[in-house]
């Protein structure tokens, strides 16, 4: 049975956000959402929720690459508890390490420097993370 699963790229300032499926393990970027101080506009997410109604979110977890974690760390594992309250979806958090880093390269790697917008590396992000997700899976 092929689930549809969200994840979000939780961030400060930006939250990058990807749609994917489990039957091919493949993700696509959706438009990032603005945060103030790591606070989405709900109401927005709830929007994206209702449009493609999921299964499952996924949320990276921000950890240092020792594997210990970091101070975003609790904030990305709270905006996930708040996500699992809201919208009463199963959650699940994903290590992304590295996951910014590879969507900056894949980026510059297609359209040069000119490329790097924070939305699109957030959006990036979020779909490295769902698919690092489905691998875990299978």
């Amino acid at each position: 049975m092929s689930q549809t699963v969200l994840a979000f790229d939780f961030g400060t300032n930006s939250i990058g956000c990807a749609v994917g499926q489990s039957i091919t393990g493949t993700a696509q970027g959706l438009p990032a959402f603005k945060a103030q101080d790591g606070i989405p506009n709900w109401e927005q997410i709830g929007k994206v929720i209702a449009q493609w109604q999921p299964d499952l979110l996924v949320v990276g977890l921000p950890l240092n690459m020792d594997g210990t974690e970091q101070p975003l760390t609790q904030r990305a594992k709270k905006f996930a508890n708040r996500l699992n309250g809201r919208f009463n979806l199963p959650v699940e958090l994903q290590d992304e390490r590295l996951t910014t880093v590879e969507a900056k390269s894949e980026i510059f790697a297609r359209g040069g420097f000119k490329a790097l917008k924070k939305g699109k590396v957030d959006a990036i992000s979020a779909c490295l993370i769902l698919e690092s997700w489905f691998e875990q899976q299978s």
